[in-house]
């Protein structure tokens, strides 16, 4: 399962899209907007009227937590007093202004490890929800291995993580559990500290969570804290990751989900994100990772497992033969029976991006896979012949060798096809099956 971070702003369209289904016990209001500047906050006054009415907070909405530690959420207290449009507008346009140092890891209050330091440029705003300590509340689920797993605890805010064993009730539930055996275990298992005159409506709200983050094909689903005011819910802070595998039959159900580079990690290439799309709308996986675009040793590799497997073999290959782990240019699979346009489409993206940069040593492009289940060798290695065809002079000037290794349905076919492509466009090519150690290909590469 390939999981991807969303936004906070995303993580409650989705629930508040799907609220009635999953929660019609209880009310939630859904007042929140996602704007980059103060300017655009002060026109989304216009149609958002409780912007002009109630005092707000705002926040970065960048995929990191601990905000309130880095002193990154503006919100009503004595010290601020009420927070307005103008105030909240202007903050916005403050922290947006330069680069701010965010730290990730906090001993109490005190900053511990490196601060990355980045642009902030998204922000959700959100009415101010006045409320007590004991109406605050902590909920999330997400995957252990073969389970899933919901936490849940009395005490909701950023010091859950301080003493977590004590103060939260984990409860697992097998893929194979019925709708009434989940029930019946999470209303078994509500924290005990929970207040008496709240138990029910934390059970039925627990229940409904937990069956929107299996049906919504949520990877995980943490909302810390929501507020529980009778039937009365605020989803103050919330976390969340889509399993993007689901991504093609989700469409409706996700709306216009966006998948953002994290506050401090390198923004992705044009590329990378196309590859992305293209998994999101497929029933295959297609993954890549641009390590080093002037690396002279590329990849494309059919399965996860065998990803690693190739990665790790190149780089400790190439460390130990005197080269160094740069030399990697890229990480990624195709896997998952992909079509032969889609895999096309993955050779074509790999190939450009291989005959873009010269080097002096030429390039080595690594076609390597374990031995398949149900993946069409053939079918796929028709697509990676188009894109041969297709780049096969660029491959030449930068003095491209190609190694094959691979195995499964229609392997021979898939083998001769593309050797027989390679030697009439006149690529050098050396081609082997499932009798060849699964990275033997590696050394001959790089030895050669």
């Amino acid at each position: 399962m390939a999981q991807k971070s969303i936004r906070e702003f995303d993580a409650k369209s989705i629930l508040a899209k799907h609220w009635d289904k999953y929660f019609p016990n209880f009310s939630y209001a859904y007042e929140t907007v996602l704007v980059e500047s103060g300017e655009e906050l002060t026109k989304c006054a216009d149609e958002k009227s409780w912007l002009k009415e109630k005092n707000l907070v705002a926040k970065p909405d960048m995929l990191f937590g601990k905000r309130g530690k880095n002193g990154l959420v503006l919100f009503r207290d004595q010290a601020v007093g009420d927070v307005k449009l103008a105030k909240a507008s202007s903050w916005i346009d403050e922290k947006a202004d330069g680069k701010q140092k965010v730290f990730f890891s906090f001993d109490g209050d005190t900053p511990t490890g490196e601060a990355k330091e980045d642009l902030l440029t998204h922000f959700v705003v959100e009415p101010f929800t006045p409320h007590t300590q004991d109406e605050e509340y902590y909920i999330s689920a997400t995957v252990v291995r073969d389970d899933d797993v919901l936490f849940m605890s009395a005490e909701g805010g950023i010091e859950v993580e301080e003493g977590w064993d004590e103060k939260v009730t984990e409860v697992k539930f097998s893929i194979t559990d019925s709708e009434e055996e989940i029930e019946k275990k999470i209303l078994a298992s509500i924290p005990a500290d929970v207040k008496e005159e709240d138990k029910e409506n934390f059970g039925k709200f627990a229940v409904g969570f937990f069956k929107a983050y299996r049906e919504l094909n949520f990877a995980y689903l943490e909302i810390n804290p929501f507020v529980m005011q009778g039937t009365k819910i605020e989803l103050l802070d919330m976390v969340a990751k889509l399993d993007d595998t689901a991504g093609f039959m989700m469409v409706d159900e996700w709306g216009d989900v966006a998948y953002p580079t994290a506050f401090g990690m390198e923004e992705k290439s044009p590329e990378v994100k196309a590859i992305e799309e293209a998994d999101a709308k497929s029933g295959a996986s297609l993954k890549l990772t641009m390590l080093n675009p002037k690396g002279r040793i590329w990849t494309m590799v059919a399965g996860g497992g065998a990803s690693v497997v190739y990665a790790d073999t190149i780089a400790d290959f190439a460390v130990a033969n005197g080269g160094q782990v740069s030399d990697l240019a890229n990480y990624g699979e195709y896997s998952g029976g992909p079509t032969t346009g889609e895999t096309k489409f993955y050779a074509d993206t790999v190939i450009d991006l291989m005959t873009r940069e010269k080097d002096e040593r030429g390039k080595i492009l690594i076609i390597g896979g374990a031995i398949a289940n149900f993946t069409d060798v053939a079918k796929t290695f028709t697509g990676i012949i188009q894109s041969f065809e297709q780049y096969a002079e660029k491959m030449k000037e930068h003095n491209t060798k190609i190694y094959v290794r691979r195995g499964g349905p229609n392997y021979e076919k898939g083998l001769k096809d593309i050797k027989e492509a390679a030697d009439r466009l006149g690529l050098y090519i050396e081609v082997y099956g499932p009798e060849t150690h699964v990275t033997d290909i590696v050394r001959m590469g790089l030895e050669a």
